[in-house]
């Protein structure tokens, strides 16, 4: 293995040609430099220089070697810049996991002014159910989620309150409801309901039976859709009702739905995910950009 500190004292002396004047800047004896010049050339097995009474000049062998020298001398600053740049997050890679984001604004904005601060850090979006995402997380394929908050979320994932977003309530276009102001949830408690399925986010589910609970009835679940885009053409299809967040109602206008706001005003949170043991540098700089809007996770 070669050291570093000899490429850098056999570069000086091929480009000043001079042992002692390469010594000067280098700031070392000129004894000591001729030494660490055998000893590069002994770990060679080759002669780097030929000697005469003014100075020295580079072998074939030294002159190839001058060239191997610099790109690895160059190489190696560009690996140390790189790593200290990936160390505080304005490079390297953001694996960023959410749910669809056409209907959060904010997000998508805080995602544009990250790229435009740190152009050097790739972002790769996932775009899945909060459970999912939940998972990712823990197996270290995403970095940072934007998901519901789980009522069963592991111990080792951390999450921020960035969004409450109103819940509304989509009923067919041709419903008695779609052009009330406002509507009680107990009016549609004898309506067919389409839900998520719970094992693509527990939390969102149960919260939305515990509306219904609150306000008397529990809901007759009559279809399930794995897709917001597809439950709410499923309402528009006449299938039943549904309770969407905001985001999903402005990211899904369809001719055949009407969406409604509630009269009790519930929310749903939108929460920024990590893990408590290892946030990605670039994931602490997104965080950054949307940590004048969070709050504290509710306790469980």
């Amino acid at each position: 293995m070669i050291e570093t500190r000899l490429l850098r004292q056999f570069i000086a002396v091929a480009e000043e040609l001079h042992i002692h004047r390469a010594a000067e800047r280098l700031h070392i004896a000129q004894p000591a430099l001729s030494q660490a010049i055998a000893r590069l050339e002994h770990k060679l097995g080759c002669t780097l220089f030929v000697r005469h009474p003014r100075g020295v000049h580079l072998t074939p062998a030294g002159d190839a070697f001058l060239t191997t020298a610099r790109a690895t001398l160059s190489t190696l600053h560009e690996g140390v810049t790189q790593a200290r740049e990936v160390a505080a997050g304005i490079a390297g890679h953001l694996r960023v996991g959410s749910l669809a984001l056409a209907g959060y604004p904010h997000l998508l904005q805080a995602l544009r002014g990250f790229r435009q601060a740190w152009p050097k850090v790739r972002i790769s979006l996932l775009q899945q159910p909060s459970a999912q995402l939940a998972d990712g997380l823990l197996k270290g394929e995403l970095d940072i989620a934007f998901m519901r908050h789980l009522p069963d979320l592991n111990e080792r994932l951390h999450a921020q309150l960035i969004l409450d977003e109103p819940l509304l309530l989509a009923v067919p276009a041709d419903h008695p409801l779609a052009q009330a102001p406002r509507v009680r949830l107990a009016e549609v408690a004898d309506e067919d309901f389409v839900f998520t399925p719970p094992a693509l986010g527990n939390g969102f589910h149960q919260h939305l039976l515990a509306l219904c609970e609150r306000a008397g009835f529990s809901p007759r679940l009559h279809q399930q859709a794995a897709q917001m885009q597809t439950l709410v053409s499923l309402v528009a299809c006449g299938f039943g009702v549904a309770l969407v967040p905001s985001a999903v109602a402005q990211a899904n206008q369809q001719a055949g739905v009407s969406f409604r706001a509630l009269e009790q005003n519930p929310t749903l949170g939108l929460y920024m995910t990590t893990r408590r043991d290892a946030v990605a540098p670039p994931a602490r700089r997104l965080a950054e950009l949307l940590g004048s809007t969070t709050a504290p996770c509710p306790p469980r």
